[in-house]
């Protein structure tokens, strides 16, 4: 049930033109954002040639890349999440879905599962766009797949985010403005903390990522993302929950 839950909230992402624009927006950034690296990797070849211990092809031109999609995807989720459930309350058809005979945890499951699908695309599109370069040089896979996983894990937390606030309101809009309010605050969080102890610095969501950036697997770092999406996950379904009691 929840494979068809999320399959048809597959269909109605890709039938109305956003998810196509959004993708379309993602690719064009990021393969600006790949050839202006590559092209100065290539300007600095000779000098890095000649250096002991110069960062190599990965660092320069793929790393740049998914930090950049980071920062782009907290934009763009928002507009993706907003309509995952305050489209079903704006047009009073939310009472239809949780009456329905499935549990509101594989609605949830199933709403959210549909939305990492076509972030899992935006980034698959950037792996399959740096992997290019294998054909030409030497990568460092180790360095790509933490890269890669470290971005799914963090646009699976911003995608929970977006669901919860959207199971908030009937706006899609308000769903939208309030996603990219909660994530650019947990995004900058830590600024204000000077103690690298502080709890800021836990909470951060960019400071987890930093370290799969670096091409390292810290247990806390994939536990911190995993805990987030579980947690707003669970806010999503008790909030579901209350609305078919009330029902």
């Amino acid at each position: 049930m929840i494979r068809a839950i999320a399959l048809k909230e597959w269909r109605v992402l890709f039938a109305s033109p956003l998810a196509w624009v959004v993708l379309a927006f993602l690719q064009l950034v990021f393969a600006w954002v790949f050839l202006s690296r590559l092209n100065a990797f290539l300007e600095l070849q000779s000098q890095l040639a000649t250096t002991p211990g110069a960062p190599g092809l990965t660092e320069i031109v793929a790393a740049p890349v998914f930090g950049t999609a980071t920062i782009i995807l907290l934009m763009v989720v928002p507009l993706l999440s907003m309509r995952l459930v305050a489209e079903e309350r704006r047009s009073q058809t939310l009472p239809f879905l949780i009456s329905a005979p499935v549990s509101i945890t594989q609605i949830v499951l199933g709403k959210f599962l549909a939305l990492v699908g076509i972030l899992a695309l935006a980034v698959g599109l950037i792996v399959a766009m740096c992997a290019s370069l294998y054909l030409g040089g030497r990568l460092d896979l180790g360095l790509l797949a933490a890269n890669a996983l470290g971005l799914l894990l963090l646009a699976g937390g911003f995608a929970a985010v977006g669901l919860y606030l959207s199971c908030l309101t009937a706006q899609p809009l308000v769903a939208a403005v309030g996603t990219f309010a909660v994530l650019l605050a947990l995004w900058l969080i830590n600024i204000s903390a000077t103690d690298p102890s502080s709890l800021l610095h836990v909470l951060s969501l960019i400071q987890h990522f930093e370290s799969f950036a670096k091409g390292t697997l810290a247990l806390k770092d994939l536990g911190y993302y995993l805990a987030l999406i579980a947690l707003f996950l669970l806010l999503s379904i008790r909030r579901l929950d209350a609305d078919r009691l009330r029902a």
